[in-house]
């Protein structure tokens, strides 16, 4: 066991977060943490870097295990090149290689077995933290983490919000400590990064918790599942999508031992009604103290945490519903270019690697943003409706029911307050400000409102964002039956699998479109990126072999030189020079040694300047 609480009480005010929770973490353990938003999945790992206390309960960490937890980056940092906050990270192996390298010269001058033990011991260590592939890791992360070896003599603060945020997750990467705990890593990333980051922690050594609210994500990495749910920790092992189906079966099992027990309730109660009041009061008063002990099952309603939304269009509209030629979006300079017509009750979704132009694009088909050039022509009767993944569209200091209400002045309190519980605004959550509300809160109220206007074309920018998984399952819900047209943005390959029926993907600035899945199209990347690794492969290999040749001919022709030199010195042997026959055949060599040395420098030229192109492409 590396890590165990058990008993663990937490709440913040009245509210209780967890109670009597019992947390495990085991070696080589790969654990999902999942729960509605709200649950006290973070404040556990809070707990764990020692930023919370508990209110109750035990926490043991093994000794000598290091915890890795992925935090922000420090003002002070940014300062710093990029080279230099990525070093720190692995400055024990460096350190270690130094060590090494000063032994390795006190091995020259007094090999000793104790100097020779020593040095056996710490390279077992440097060999067993992967030490001689740290800079062929470094290069493999930032290239896939969207960064070039040129960034490297950057200053932090030059970097993007989201870039450092890749920045703090590579260098926790890089430090590879025993226990790693990720608090939704895939934020950020697109889903290039995804894919790759799925192969790298599957492979990840050590023990790994992660929070994460995608679903594909827990289920292709984690092995272990824990549900914060009622204040208590639930155990389970095996994938994800079999624990969805276990805690189905679990509910229903719950469910029927709760309608059997009400059953059982209901008919003692009407015996102890019968004979409460006659001559077997004594037995009716022995049911009635059955019923006082009795541990009630409550009945579970998996669906409390999810809103209900309906989106439904005003009206139909024409069947081209959008039109764009020779689009062109960007600020300062164009990001990409889009010729196509959006069909009527199509759901089209825009995928492609960060820093492509998908949010700039939805802003501009939603004419949030000027195009900087080319058309853009709406069909009949379409009405937009537009998702921003900022949540910028609120009014500082107003409730959540005003936000709503003066939107929507024509609904009557009644329908407002309908509105707003279905989306699990309740009681006094209503007369929050908006500039107080959570991610998944600000989401829901932006969803209210999409929904209220019910347009029939909703361009949608990243709208999982900030909810849990049961949000998400409501939103897929809802969307799924939406008869309008969608345009979205999403880096969930879930949520885009259940919902698009068209994809439009990002390609060197251009936007190509397919009826492909997007399970199709990654593994369509895959296939072109393994052959691309194939090919680079089978480059280097060839590029190698001619770097063996041209050592190999190098040494040839020094030797063919010297040959050279001899034999032209026989031409003055009396032995030679007096006899014809002799001469014609040394001549005859010296003219077939002149030959393979031009053959063999022709072809030493040819290898140079290979080795010159290739070593540009490797």
């Amino acid at each position: 066991m590396l890590i165990r609480i058990k008993g663990a009480y937490k709440s913040f005010g009245p509210q209780t977060l967890f109670e009597d929770l019992d947390f495990n973490v085991s070696t080589n353990e790969k654990i999902a943490l999942i729960g509605a938003n709200g649950v006290g999945k973070t404040t556990l790992f809070n707990v764990l870097k020692r930023e919370e206390p508990l209110d109750k309960g035990e926490i043991t960490i093994r000794n000598n295990i290091e915890l890795g937890f992925l935090s922000q980056i420090h003002v002070d940092d940014k300062r710093k090149t990029l080279k230099d906050y990525i070093k720190e990270s692995y400055e024990p192996l460096l350190k270690l290689k130094a060590n090494l390298e000063k032994l390795e010269k006190q091995l020259e001058i007094n090999p000793s077995d104790d100097v020779l033990r020593q040095y056996d011991r710490l390279q077992n260590e440097f060999m067993l933290k992967d030490g001689y592939n740290i800079e062929t890791e470094v290069k493999t992360l930032l290239y896939q983490f969207g960064f070039n070896e040129s960034d490297l003599d950057k200053d932090i603060h030059e970097f993007s919000g989201g870039q450092i945020t890749r920045l703090a997750f590579m260098r926790l990467l890089l430090s590879k400590p025993d226990v790693l705990f990720l608090d939704e890593p895939t934020n950020h990333l697109d889903i290039n990064t995804i894919e790759w980051l799925e192969s790298y922690l599957r492979n990840y050594p050590g023990t790994i918790v992660m929070i994460s609210h995608d679903r594909l994500f827990l289920d292709r990495i984690c092995n272990v599942i824990v549900e914060i749910d009622h204040k208590k920790a639930h155990r389970f092992v095996g994938k994800y999508s079999d624990y969805g189906v276990y805690k189905e079966n679990l509910i229903k099992q719950q469910n029927i031992k709760y309608e059997i027990q009400q059953k059982e309730i209901q008919r003692l109660e009407k015996l102890i009604q019968k004979y409460k009041a006659g001559t077997r009061s004594s037995f009716a008063k022995s049911k009635e103290k059955y019923l006082d002990r009795l541990e009630r099952i409550d009945k579970v309603d998996q669906k409390t945490r999810e809103f209900k939304a309906h989106f439904s269009p005003r009206l139909k509209g024409g069947k081209e519903v959008l039109i764009t030629q020779d689009l062109t979006v960007g600020y300062d300079k164009p990001l990409l270019s889009l010729t196509h017509t959006f069909q009527h009750n199509r759901r089209y979704a825009i995928i492609g690697d960060n820093g492509t132009g998908k949010s700039t694009l939805l802003k501009t088909l939603a004419n949030r943003l000027n195009p900087l050039s080319g058309e853009m022509l709406l069909g009949h009767q379409i009405e937009v409706g537009y998702f921003d993944q900022q949540l910028l569209d609120f009014s500082k200091g107003k409730t959540v029911l005003d936000e709503v209400w003066d939107d929507f002045p024509d609904l009557d309190h009644t329908e407002i307050r309908t509105v707003l519980a279905q989306f699990l605004f309740k009681g006094e959550d209503v007369f929050k400000s908006v500039d107080v509300l959570s991610g998944g809160e600000r989401v829901r109220l932006s969803l209210i409102k999409l929904m209220l206007r019910q347009d029939n074309l909703l361009i949608l920018d990243e709208p999982t964002n900030h909810l849990d998984i049961p949000g998400k399952e409501a939103l897929e819900k809802a969307l799924s039956e939406f008869t309008g047209t969608m345009i979205f943005v999403s880096h969930d390959r879930y949520f885009i699998e259940k919902l698009a029926t068209d994809i439009l993907y990002i390609e060197n600035g251009k936007i190509n479109h397919t009826e492909k899945t997007i399970a199709a199209i990654i593994e369509d990347n895959k296939q072109e990126v393994d052959e691309e690794k194939q090919s680079r492969k089978d480059l280097y290999q060839e590029f190698k072999r001619k770097q063996n040749r041209t050592q190999t001919v190098e040494k040839l022709l020094i030797e063919l030189e010297e040959e050279l030199e001899l034999h032209r010195e026989l031409r003055y042997d009396p032995d030679y020079y007096h006899d014809y026959e002799k001469m014609d055949a040394l001549n005859l060599k010296i003219d077939d040694i002149v030959n393979e040395i031009a053959n063999l420098e022709n072809e030493l030229e040819d290898l140079y300047l290979y080795i010159e192109k290739t070593t540009d492409l490797l």
